[in-house]
């Protein structure tokens, strides 16, 4: 498959995206329009259950929420614009909002405490440049990309507005989330759970 495609013609705003096609999936970035392109692949969407279920688990009785996609996460640019000016709209694989009052019903209104994205071959470069940039600059605190062969990137937000160094792991290792005190994921057992 190639690139996602865009519709570049013009600018976007939450007010466009509501009118189009309910069988399209589309996301918004700085007011470009992103084509969500074919449906996962199985793998992706065996991984994005699996952790999902070990998130949901884990902040059961707690006060934090997760969501998988589809759901739609506006990123005002400044907090006065209405929804229906808001340029930025993302749909990533899974969220999770501490702060319940940037929940909506349509979705959530706000930078989420934990991102987490799955790449493929035709959103790898939006999800580890596009995404990332603007995951930094509203203020994700934490923001991970898995790559269904086995690889994790986690980036964590610094007290100077800024990632820093990933932590990476191949093929296993555990990961402990910053923003989830005490929430840690097997890689290597979620990977192989992901695989059967």
């Amino acid at each position: 498959m190639g690139l996602p495609l865009t519709k570049s013609d013009s600018r976007f705003t939450y007010a466009d995206y509501r009118l189009w096609p309910e069988t399209e999936r589309w996301e918004l970035i700085d007011g470009i329009a992103w084509n969500m392109c074919a449906a996962p692949s199985r793998a992706h969407q065996e991984l994005s259950g699996e952790l999902h279920l070990l998130l949901r688990s884990w902040l059961k009785g707690k006060p934090c929420r997760v969501y998988d996609a589809p759901f739609d996460v506006l990123l005002p640019a400044n907090p006065d614009e209405s929804d229906d000016e808001v340029d930025t709209v993302v749909q990533p694989d899974l969220v999770v909002y501490c702060d319940r009052t940037k929940l909506t019903d349509a979705g959530a209104r706000g930078a989420p405490d934990l991102v987490v994205e799955i790449i493929s071959p035709w959103t790898i470069k939006k999800d580890l440049n596009d995404k990332f940039r603007l995951y930094e600059r509203v203020g994700v605190k934490e923001y991970w990309v898995l790559d269904p062969a086995g690889h994790v990137q986690a980036y964590t937000l610094g007290a100077k507005g800024r990632y820093g160094d990933p932590v990476i792991l191949v093929g296993g290792g555990t990961l402990s989330c910053a923003v989830l005190e005490g929430f840690t994921v097997d890689m290597a057992a979620l990977f192989a759970e992901a695989k059967d």
